[in-house]
């Protein structure tokens, strides 16, 4: 009896160590979409991917989504990436909307799409053949009114192709609105 005791004793010891609810059972028994009183939710729930792209562009451009609008322009030689402030007389972040795209169009200029992939947490379609193509294609910071905008262009077909892809790529992602089609 005293090793049944043991065994017994052994084994309680063991579940409450390891935990009769592992948070592998719990995911198994609470489903994130339906788990919403579950004192372990925050624990697995992560972030959305809408939240991490809106926390990590907030981040990498340096001004607030909420404040500002984003359009992607589809166009026949390439595109467009525009930015403008919701407020014109917010001159902080009309700024800050400057500087971003004015720096963008130098990384991008030099292959370096390193910001839309810190933000998308991925690497954007179109992104590669880019980067390998970058001396066939121009980037040209304008500012505007409110914001700035980066233009996009190529004469090589493919290059334009992979313009087109990442522009539709950054609609979709930031829900613009957008065409998805030549403007």
């Amino acid at each position: 009896m005293n090793s049944l005791l043991r065994t017994f004793l052994l084994a309680a010891s063991i579940i409450s160590l390891t935990g009769a609810a592992t948070a592998q059972d719990h995911d198994k028994q609470c489903p994130m979409d339906k788990c919403q009183k579950c004192p372990m939710h925050d624990q697995h729930a992560p972030a959305s991917h809408d939240e991490t792209v809106q926390k990590n562009g907030d981040q990498a451009m340096g001004f607030p989504h909420d404040k500002t609008t984003h359009h992607f322009r589809i166009l026949a030689e390439g595109g467009a990436i525009e930015v403008t402030a919701n407020d014109p007389a917010d001159s902080a972040d009309i700024n800050a909307i400057r500087e971003h795209l004015s720096h963008i169009a130098m990384m991008f200029r030099d292959g370096d799409f390193s910001t839309p992939m810190h933000v998308h947490d991925s690497i954007p379609p179109g992104t590669t053949t880019m980067k390998l193509l970058k001396d066939k294609i121009s980037y040209a910071y304008e500012e505007t009114a409110a914001g700035g905008r980066v233009r996009i262009a190529s004469k090589d077909a493919i290059a334009v192709a992979a313009i087109h892809d990442f522009l539709r790529f950054q609609i979709t992602e930031h829900h613009t609105g957008d065409s998805l089609d030549l403007n």
